[in-house]
């Protein structure tokens, strides 16, 4: 194809077609990159009966969504996202310090992952874990 019949000079791969996000995609970024900091003891609920629960529908095939997204709901546009994230956090940590370490965190891996501008990162810290409380995860009962 010549210059002429091209419309002028020829445009660079990356301008020759459109790529979409799933909202799904942000979200596991998110959630990822919240879990890695120090203080967030878990994602979503605050109830442990709850997280119990969603732990053991991860478990079973077809039971729920990856425990990845939980806590996590993303909005994503064509070159912008905004993020709502519910987290558990271990008693005694700085929960004002843990929160700006976690909007950090998943504003630095979604912009650099997806290239989507994070317009804001609202967090909201649904319980703290204390250290008396049993994990709440369940035991494998197959051993």
């Amino acid at each position: 194809m010549s210059e002429s019949s091209a419309g002028g000079a020829a445009r660079a791969p990356a301008e020759r077609g459109r790529t979409s996000i799933a909202d799904g995609v942000v979200e596991k970024i998110a959630g990822m990159a919240a879990r890695e900091v120090p203080g967030v003891h878990a994602m979503g609920s605050g109830s442990g009966m709850s997280r119990t629960f969603g732990a053991v529908r991860e478990r079973v095939p077809g039971g729920a969504k990856q425990s990845v997204t939980r806590g996590v709901k993303a909005e994503v546009g064509e070159v912008q996202t905004a993020l709502d994230l519910e987290i558990v956090v271990e008693y005694g940590v700085a929960i004002r310090d843990v929160a700006g370490a976690v909007r950090e965190n998943v504003i630095a891996a979604v912009e650099r992952m997806t290239g989507l501008e994070v317009v804001e990162v609202n967090i909201a810290v649904s319980d703290v874990k204390l250290p008396d409380e049993p994990d709440d995860e369940p035991e494998p009962r197959i051993q």
